[in-house]
């Protein structure tokens, strides 16, 4: 069975950074696009950045220049480093992976979610 565990949410202060990590977990034969997306109280799920097997990624234009997304293919492991933090940014933040593991193939997983509060 595959696991997205999720890990470095917290509070923090306008104008500080943390770094979120997802580890994928299980009999996993590979991993395609990874991702982390977020949800606000009372809003819908977002996307905040996703990067492909070789590196290439894509952000929100609410998160460009702050957020960094990386990834460790070694380790099926993807990161968001969040900088310049905003109380905007507030939210339960999920990954997300497109992976292909034993029985089922190719599908899409989440994480169970951590949180990430902003005070001003």
């Amino acid at each position: 069975q595959v696991q997205l565990v999720e890990s470095g949410g917290g509070l923090v202060q306008a104008g500080g950074s943390l770094r979120l990590s997802c580890a994928a977990s299980g009999i996993i034969f590979s991993i395609n696009d990874m991702g982390w997306y977020r949800q606000a109280p009372g809003k819908q799920r977002e996307l905040v950045a996703t990067i492909t097997r070789g590196g290439t990624t894509n952000y929100a234009d609410s998160v460009k220049g702050r957020f960094a997304i990386s990834r460790d293919n070694a380790k099926n492991t993807v990161y968001l480093q969040m900088n310049s933090l905003k109380p905007e940014d507030t939210g339960v933040y999920y990954c997300n992976a497109d992976l292909n593991t034993v029985g089922i193939g190719w599908y899409r997983d989440w994480g169970q979610g951590t949180q990430v509060t902003v005070s001003s």
